[in-house]
């Protein structure tokens, strides 16, 4: 039944390819996606990279974190644990942030999966892309060397009645309390540390993350 699931997955992956060229890849939606093919007992069979990629148990975090991006992250997470509860997979995250309840979503099943997550920083992960990259196993953060980490606290804009704006500004701190708590968690610092580093946008290279307890290793390019 399982194999047969997944032959269905694949069969449908030509339309999933245009959603997440759609909407979880905001930032490349007008390339063409490659398309890869391999062979198999069976004959040829074609996937667009990112389902090929998935049957790596590769996930792709790119562009902005929202609702749609999680959705599909957490559906390919889930899936991944359904196939095998014991085999890594790896996410790869190049993301400037975004919504912090998406990005909390994502980082919640990661922690809820049996399978351990493997995280590589390749480009920045920033703000919420900066939670999910900590939020890997331990020991299996990674970034590549020129990679660009950043943490700060949530911010939003809020307009109308004095009541309506006090709930939204309690809602952020409730927020950066929570932020503040899984940076401890992750990284081992203290709370103080945390909320000092996060008062405004903390940049750091792939070694200062390193330094900071965001990621365990900078991979550095083999050498042919």
């Amino acid at each position: 039944m399982l194999i047969q699931n997944i032959d269905f997955f694949f069969q449908h992956t030509r339309r999933i390819a245009q959603v997440n060229n759609g909407l979880m890849f905001n930032s490349i939606r007008e390339l063409t996606i490659p398309i890869v093919v391999e062979q198999t007992g069976r004959g040829e069979r074609s996937y667009d990279i990112f389902s090929r990629l998935l049957k790596e148990r590769i996930v792709c975090v790119m562009g902005e974190i929202n609702d749609h991006v999680a959705s599909l992250v957490i559906a390919q997470l889930l899936f991944l644990q359904f196939e095998n509860q014991k085999a890594t997979i790896n996410m790869y995250i190049n993301s400037p942030g975004g919504s912090v309840t998406a990005g909390l979503g994502i980082y919640d099943t990661m922690m809820y999966i049996k399978p351990e997550v493997s995280t590589w920083c390749i480009g920045q992960a920033c703000s919420m892309g900066s939670v999910l990259l900590a939020a890997g196993a331990k020991g299996k953060r990674h970034a590549l060397p020129h990679s660009r980490i950043m943490i700060h606290q949530p911010s939003g804009g809020m307009q109308g009645k004095a009541s309506d704006m006090k709930i939204v500004a309690d809602e952020i701190l409730r927020l950066k309390s929570s932020l503040t708590k899984i940076y401890v968690k992750h990284t081992g610092l203290s709370a103080e540390k945390i909320d000092a580093s996060m008062e405004s946008d903390h940049f750091m290279s792939a070694d200062e993350a390193v330094t900071f307890g965001l990621i365990d290793k900078v991979e550095q390019p083999s050498i042919n």
